[in-house]
């Protein structure tokens, strides 16, 4: 009897020991989760941009970790509470070290330090572009320090009122994501829009809503596939034992497959094609959905959550930016305010008393009160949320300033905010100023020396009753331009210079939407052939291009014929008609 109570007692330690490091590595997926918001964001938005949205997601972690370590730490998960709202902080973690560790305190201020960062983060997206990064230094602080803390307490702290009600918000659908939501739309708000989002009438009224891509959708979806990772650790970091760690899964798989799946389908039927950008939305909108519920939904609950989550997150979506004309470039809004509230009501709705957290939903038990107690609380945290965020907005507005000049957001945040030419560096504009470090390029005029090129004539100057000469160029569709290039050279052309241009003709454009906002595509992906020539006959030229190009559709392309004074062989100097030969 003894030894099997000592068996029992090892495989009881052993498991908990194992539980423990799980959820530290849980803590660290959490972590790497900011990469993911960093990529979404900066995919999301455009390239002169790029550098500062990679800074404030570095940032914002950053500057959390030492207001957190400060004070909110000790404002969440204070021991004493007044009546269950405000935590009595102790600061055990800077007065009493040993202590706190002894307390087992530390993995759960690591963990919970990269949940106050997630909600941080959030906000960045929906007011990109436009906002001075030390406001945003400021805002993020501010979450960081207050107005997480407090509600996280509220929710996860068991001497929180919440908790005591019975709330339920296991992963925080609405401690974090509601957080981070409904800041992103009092920021975006108070911000205002991107100059060039909305144009407007002489009276004010918005005539139009233009699109404004992001840079790199590839960015994007990698961010996405790195926040789907790190969610199984934000979901399924305190499970408590291995049944639940694997329910938490199941469901934290399904909802988001879902949700991109109805997301796929809808911008299919409403825009004629799928959208790319919304169905990464859905993704993460079926992500933030389940968390509150992933230990209390069973797969079928999962599946409803991803339904109703990738119709919200293109409603939302729409809706905010073509009625509201709020300039959310990421939707945040949509992913995380309006999914984060659904993720919270779920629970009450959907909660399977069968599965690991036991709770008892209305459509499977008909108990209302679990509904009721969620309703309570999620628009408690907002309303707390909605108040702070809403004064520190305004505060800032009014003092430091919380955007920037319309030449800074012109040329861009990675020039004004932070110096950087370009936040990718081979793009640089000032590619002259560079020292290449390469002493041997030398600059040769005149007379070519011997000694610095490979053996050449010396001819003579140009000769104005030499052979003309002709530049035809030719603009055509992206897919004919192999076979040009192999009818000029057939017929004895062996220069040609090609380049990628946009342009438009009787074709005037096709209709593309863009988060389901139209976007102008009258300018349209074309190439251009520069080619002169004086010992190949135009004419034959230009009947080669006709033969190859011709298809009887509109787009064919345009060929337009120049003179042309002079052509001039920089390497030997030959001018005329011998600088057009390639024969030495």
């Amino acid at each position: 009897m003894l030894t099997e109570e000592i068996t029992k007692l090892i495989q009881e330690t052993a498991t908990g020991e194992v539980f423990g490091v799980w959820f530290l590595i849980g803590a660290a997926l959490v972590f790497f989760m900011q990469a993911g918001f960093a990529m979404v964001e900066t995919g999301f938005t455009r390239a002169k941009n790029a550098g500062n949205i990679i800074m404030k997601n570095l940032m914002d972690f950053c500057i959390g970790t030492v207001v957190f370590v400060l004070l909110g730490f000790s404002l969440m998960m204070a021991e004493d509470y007044v009546l269950g709202i405000v935590g009595v902080p102790n600061l055990s973690i800077l007065t009493d070290f040993g202590g706190f560790l002894k307390n087992g305190n530390a993995p759960s201020f690591v963990f919970n330090l990269v949940f106050c960062a997630t909600a941080a983060t959030i906000v960045s997206g929906a007011m990109a572009e436009r906002t001075k990064f030390i406001s945003y230094c400021i805002y993020s602080g501010v979450i960081s320090l207050f107005v997480y803390p407090i509600e996280a307490g509220w929710v996860w702290n068991e001497a929180g009122w919440l908790v005591r009600l019975g709330f339920h918000d296991f992963a925080g659908s609405a401690a974090i994501h509601s957080v981070g939501g409904v800041t992103a739309l009092i920021g975006a708000i108070m911000v205002g829009p991107r100059l060039g989002k909305y144009l407007k009438d002489p009276v004010g009224k918005v005539r139009k809503v233009n699109a404004i891509p992001g840079h790199s959708i590839t960015l994007g979806a990698l961010g996405c596939f790195i926040l789907w990772f790190g969610w199984y650790g934000f979901n399924g970091a305190a499970a408590w034992n291995n049944e639940s760690l694997a329910s938490i899964f199941v469901t934290t798989t399904i909802a988001p497959a879902v949700a991109t799946c109805t997301t796929m389908i809808f911008t299919w039927i409403k825009n004629g094609k799928p959208d790319v950008s919304m169905c990464i939305n859905a993704s993460l909108a079926g992500l933030v959905g389940i968390t509150a519920g992933c230990d209390a939904l069973d797969a079928a609950g999962a599946a409803a959550v991803g339904v109703v989550s990738g119709l919200i997150v293109v409603l939302v979506v729409e809706f905010l930016d073509i009625r509201l004309h709020i300039d959310d470039p990421v939707g945040a809004v949509g992913v995380h305010l309006a999914n984060g509230v659904w993720g919270t009501l779920a629970v009450g709705l959907l909660a399977n008393p069968e599965a690991p957290a036991g709770l008892s939903g209305l459509f499977y038990t008909g108990n209302i009160r679990l509904l009721g107690v969620q309703l309570l609380g999620i628009t408690a945290i907002l309303a707390w949320t909605a108040a702070l965020m809403t004064a520190t907005f305004f505060i800032l507005k009014k003092t430091v300033g919380l955007r920037v000049s319309g030449e800074e957001e012109i040329k861009g945040l990675d020039k004004t905010e932070h110096g950087l030419p370009n936040a990718y560096a081979d793009f640089a504009p000032a590619v002259e100023s560079i020292d290449y470090g390469y002493p041997g390029a030398v600059a040769v005029y005149g007379e070519t020396p011997v000694s610095e090129a490979v053996p050449v004539k010396k001819v003579p100057a140009y000769d104005e009753k030499a052979p003309k000469f002709t530049k035809v160029e030719i603009i055509c569709k992206e897919p004919r331009f192999e076979a040009l290039k192999n009818a000029m050279m057939e017929i004895g052309i062996t220069g040609m210079t090609v380049s990628h241009v946009l342009g438009c003709g009787a074709q005037k454009g096709q209709p593309e939407y863009y988060r389901g906002v139209p976007v102008e595509a009258n300018l349209l992906p074309k190439i251009q052939v520069d080619i002169v020539v004086s010992k190949v006959p135009v004419r034959c030229v230009i009947e080669t291009a006709k033969k190859v190009l011709y298809t009887g559709h509109i787009g064919d392309g345009k060929i337009f014929v120049y003179d042309v004074e002079n052509v001039v062989k920089v390497r030997t100097g030959e001018e005329g008609y011998d600088a057009l030969q390639d024969i030495e």
